[in-house]
């Protein structure tokens, strides 16, 4: 199934008093490059979000943004640290001794010291809190993949018609290659002519010189090379497949190859303008598939 490596998903789940929400956009990219940004207080879960995403997504640049939010009571407990307020009563009564000040502390101003009276996060059961952010993490990849495989299915329609437009200029090159051999043939001849006048014309150095030309112009290996690259890759986007993007880039690499082969080979203005336009095609199909995972 084509997927394209452009897409977007959000979900919101409110699980009794706490309530996730996660967003997931993407651009291309040649590899799976996940950046995720949430609350400090899911952190421990990065590694079963990362390995939870590798699932559905194998390539693109994903960012993944998760707020959390818990209304619920007693989620924070206040810590009274009696040690550290009794040394600093004593250090205070050392001062009140050395320097002969009055010791004027008061509860209150004691309780706002340093660690002495501190807020501390209750612990929470991370079993619960991974299944709600679980649950709102695959609503998210789900809405995140089908716009994805929406988008694929019309790079899909693209390509193929692009790579139907390829097969019919083959089959001008095919069409077109005979025809040249019998021109520079017809050529050659008119020209001895001209040159030998009424001498007999050896009719195996004619042919002799048409087969060195036919040689030297052959397309034939590069033209079903070409074709067979052509019909793999229509048979690769048909197939069932995820993550085809890569292998759609070789095959249109070498589709390149064959296409530049041929024009070099070029010694026809017909086919010269074929070739021009296969390379223009091909270099559509290979912007095409970046956009394919």
């Amino acid at each position: 199934m084509i997927k394209s490596m452009t897409g977007f998903g959000r979900c919101e789940v409110t699980d009794g008093e706490r309530k996730f929400t996660v967003e997931m956009k993407s651009v291309n990219h040649r590899y799976l490059d996940a950046n995720i940004r949430m609350p400090k207080k899911l952190n421990f879960f990065e590694t079963s979000i990362r390995n939870h995403l590798k699932k559905s997504v194998h390539r693109g640049k994903v960012d993944i943004f998760i707020n959390y939010e818990d209304s619920s009571e007693g989620q924070v407990v206040l810590k009274y640290n009696e040690a550290l307020a009794t040394e600093y009563l004593s250090y205070f009564k050392q001062m009140e001794e050395k320097f002969s000040l009055e010791n004027d502390i008061r509860v209150s101003a004691l309780s706002r010291y340093p660690e002495v009276i501190t807020m501390e996060e209750q612990a929470v059961d991370e079993e619960e809190l991974w299944k709600g952010l679980k649950k709102a993490l695959d609503g998210a990849v789900k809405q995140f993949v089908e716009t994805r495989t929406l988008e694929g299915e019309n790079l899909k329609k693209d390509l193929i018609e692009k790579l139907d437009h390829l097969l019919t200029l083959v089959e001008q090159i095919e069409e077109r290659s005979p025809k040249i051999i019998a021109e520079y043939r017809e050529k050659l001849e008119n020209k001895v002519k001209e040159l030998l006048e009424d001498t007999q014309i050896e009719e195996s150095r004619i042919a002799a010189e048409v087969v060195i030309f036919a040689d030297k112009i052959c397309t034939d290996e590069e033209v079903v090379r070409l074709r067979s690259h052509v019909v793999h890759m229509k048979e690769t986007l048909e197939s069932e497949d995820s993550g085809i993007g890569r292998k759609l880039d070789f095959i249109a690499q070498e589709m390149n190859r064959e296409a530049n082969t041929i024009l070099s080979k070029a010694n026809d203005l017909e086919i010269s303008n074929i070739g021009i336009e296969l390379k223009t095609e091909i270099e559509k199909v290979r912007e095409q598939i970046q956009n394919i995972e």
